[in-house]
Order: C-alpha cells, then structure tokens, then sequence
C-alpha cells in the first residue's frame, strides 16, 4: 500500500508530465527573420515569379548575345535593308540592313546597366539626404526638402532634358540626369520614415544609453527603413529605363551606332508602315523589361508589408 505522500508524488508527476512547467523546461525558439518571411511569401507570388522570368530573360538574353547571333550590332547590310522576319533574320532588319534580333540582344544589356545605374545613384544620394533631413529636422529639413520641391515641381522628362542640355549629349550624362530626376523620390521616401522612427521607443533608449547619432542612424534608423527602400528601387528600374528610352528617342541620350531601344525606335520611326517590324520588337522589349520589374515591385511590396500577409 502507498502511503498518502507517494500518492501525491504519483499525482504530481503525472500532471506534469501533461502539462509541462514553462518555467522548468527549455524551449527552442528560433525567431522568425522579416526578410525570410518575406522571400517565402515572395516566392509564392505568381506576378513576381512572372517578373522575375522577364528580367531573368533579358539578363541572360544580354551575356549570351555574341553566341546567339552571328551579326555585329554595328554591320550594316543595306542590300538586306528592311527585310522581314526570315530565318536568317529572326526579327528583321532596319533601314540599314543590321539585324534587329542582334541589336535588340545587345540592347539589353545598355538598357539594364542604365536602369541599374541611375537607380543606384538616386538611391545613395536620395537616401543619404532623407536620412539627414528626418533625423536632424529644424534648418536642415527645410534646406533639403525645399530641394526636393524644386525639383518635383518640374516634370521628370522636361528636368532630364535640362540636365542633358547643360552636361551635353551622351549616354553617362543621360545616367545622370535620370538619377538626379529621381533623387527626391527616395529622399521624400527615407525623410517619411525617418520621422516616424526616430520618436520610437528604442531609438530614445539608444539616445538614452549615450550611443553617438551616427551609430544610431547607421544601426537602428537604415536597417528599419530598407523595405520600403528596396520596392522603390524595383519600381524605379522600370521608370529609369522608360526615362532612358525617351531620352534616347529624343537623341539626348545613347549615339549611333549604339544598340539603345528608345534609340532604335527613333531612328525606325519613318518606316512605321513599310516595315513596322522595325519598331514593333524595340518597343515590346521596353514594355516587358518594364513590367517585369512592376511585377516584382508589387510582389515585394506585397511580401514586406504586413497588412498585405494573411
């Protein structure tokens, strides 16, 4: 016979061994990171997969150009001038006999090296200056905003015109001008969060503990402020190689023989009804690029912001 002491021990036991004492036993937790998260939920997202299969297509369309096609983007043929769509001209050929197929392939890397560039540099200088004017606030948020005013007032393309205008024609000084075009849309971006993030509790905890304000922007203000950041930058590309192609297509930006698509474009518009060919295939490159990184945009703004999870 137990004893009523062994019985309770008996009893205990069982209890918890059902229900286990949080405080006795360990737990491994593995904390969930955002940005995981938000690659899973990216990858279950049909447009941005969509997105990134154009943009993919075009990259590697771009490396494997001299492999694929047996022409010189620059060798004109003008007794094959104007020629349709044929075997040996997959997409045809222009006013000068160059192969569109070649031309196009090449493009591709002009057109997401401008994208990758412009956006680059409107995203360093545009961040930078956001950072600066939410953080600090006072003098130096009205200097820099008012900056920004002046430069939103003007529209985008008429602006990039100006700064070619005064730099001079080329495609570097046609990077430049839609970098600078897009430098306040990333600082009026970064300026928006800053201010809501630097009356956070562990911001003031940061400034509370001595810790000197560059730290704090370089570790808690940037980190927090790269989502919306990063879906900017990806839409941006889009609107930078839309920007670069109208330069082109004005003859601001990319010189002949440069493969550039606004530039083929201009250059094929007199033959829109003998060989509208010549356009057609320039043109849906630039629509596809640009909606493959809309596509991807809109997935990662969709994969970053919490309200859009389910």
């Amino acid at each position: 016979m137990k004893t009523r002491e062994e019985q309770r021990e008996q009893i205990d036991d069982q209890t918890e061994a059902h229900n286990p004492n949080p405080y006795h036993q360990e737990e491994d937790v593995e904390a969930i990171s955002p940005w995981k998260d938000a690659l899973k939920q990216l990858r279950k997202s049909p447009l941005a997969i969509t997105g990134f299969s154009l943009i993919l297509f075009f990259i590697i369309l771009g490396f494997v150009a001299p492999v694929v096609s047996p022409y010189e983007f620059d060798g004109d043929d003008p007794v094959n001038r104007l020629q349709s769509p044929s075997a040996d001209h997959w997409l045809g050929t222009d006013h000068i006999g160059r192969d569109i197929f070649t031309r196009i392939a090449y493009g591709a890397r002009i057109s997401l090296l401008t994208g990758f560039t412009a956006v680059s540099g409107a995203l360093v200088f545009g961040t930078i200056l956001g950072i600066i004017s939410g953080y600090f606030g006072r003098w130096v948020d009205m200097l820099i905003s008012r900056i920004f005013d002046i430069l939103l007032a003007f529209p985008s393309i008429l602006l990039a015109i100006a700064v070619v205008a005064i730099l001079g024609t080329s495609l570097t000084n046609a990077l430049i001008a839609i970098a600078i075009i897009n430098i306040p849309i990333f600082g009026r971006l970064v300026r928006s969060k800053v201010i809501s993030l630097r009356e956070e509790e562990f911001i003031m905890a940061a400034r509370a503990q001595g810790m000197k304000k560059g730290r704090i922007l370089l570790h808690h203000i940037l980190p927090n402020s790269l989502a919306p950041i990063i879906v900017q930058a990806t839409l941006g590309f889009g609107t930078a190689i839309l920007e670069a192609a109208a330069l082109g297509f004005l003859g601001l930006g990319a010189q002949p023989p440069t493969p550039e698509w606004g530039k083929m474009l201009s250059e094929s518009r007199d033959f829109i009804q003998l060989a509208p060919w010549t356009l057609i295939f320039p043109g849906v490159s630039i629509m596809l690029v640009v909606l493959g990184f809309n596509l991807i945009g809109d997935g990662l703004r969709d994969a970053l912001d919490p309200k859009m999870k389910n």
